[in-house]
């Protein structure tokens, strides 16, 4: 009985060494700016329109490798239309940087923070984040892949969570072809350093 106590105890005091000195690996990315971008795709009833907006600073957060949090900040003074040239474009810039839309003169930035992630495969993860937009804060979730120091996310946005209701049929009625649809799409690929 007595030599079954000692090797349990001797068991035991390895496990716990090999704990205690078993360190975990934390990694802050940065994300380089300049080589990363952030699309976005909104829907009307008659079409769609797509751009990008740059990011102003951003990293993910890695222990031993796998996705553990992140923040991003995106400039939204740098709304750009893609998929238009000339005066189209110009208006639509000028109307989504508006108080109809992002008001980026009151708000020129907008965040997401990551506050859980979940391991969902390999390289992919599952985020629960909180998206600030116009100084208003919800949660979101989103899927974000990472390979080496490439991530992609995609998420969906209900801009009307964050009182943009400019031609939202869910607010206004006789808007006809003239609707825009309350989600739009972003898609971020990111190069980190």
């Amino acid at each position: 009985m007595k030599n079954l106590f000692n090797k349990g105890l001797g068991i035991a005091l390895i496990a716990l060494f090999t704990v205690s000195f078993t360190t975990i690996k934390k990694e802050r990315k940065q994300i380089n700016i300049s080589e990363s971008n952030v699309e976005w795709k909104a829907y009307k009833v008659t079409g769609s329109h797509k751009g990008i907006v740059n990011i102003k600073s951003g990293y993910l957060s890695l222990d031993d490798g796998k996705l553990s949090g992140g923040s991003i900040t995106i400039d939204m003074t740098t709304i750009n239309t893609t998929d238009l040239t000339g005066e189209y474009k110009n208006k639509l810039d000028g109307h989504l940087k508006s108080g109809d839309f992002f008001g980026v003169e009151k708000y020129n930035t907008s965040t997401l923070d990551f506050t859980k992630v979940k391991v969902k495969g390999k390289n992919a993860y599952e985020v629960t984040g909180k998206l600030t937009i116009k100084g208003i804060t919800k949660s979101v979730k989103f899927l974000i892949s990472i390979y080496g120091n490439k991530a992609t996310a995609s998420l969906k946005v209900d801009r009307t969570k964050y009182d943009i209701k400019y031609g939202s049929s869910s607010f206004f009625d006789n808007l006809k072809d003239k609707a825009i649809y309350d989600e739009f799409d972003l898609v971020a690929e990111l190069q980190l350093k």
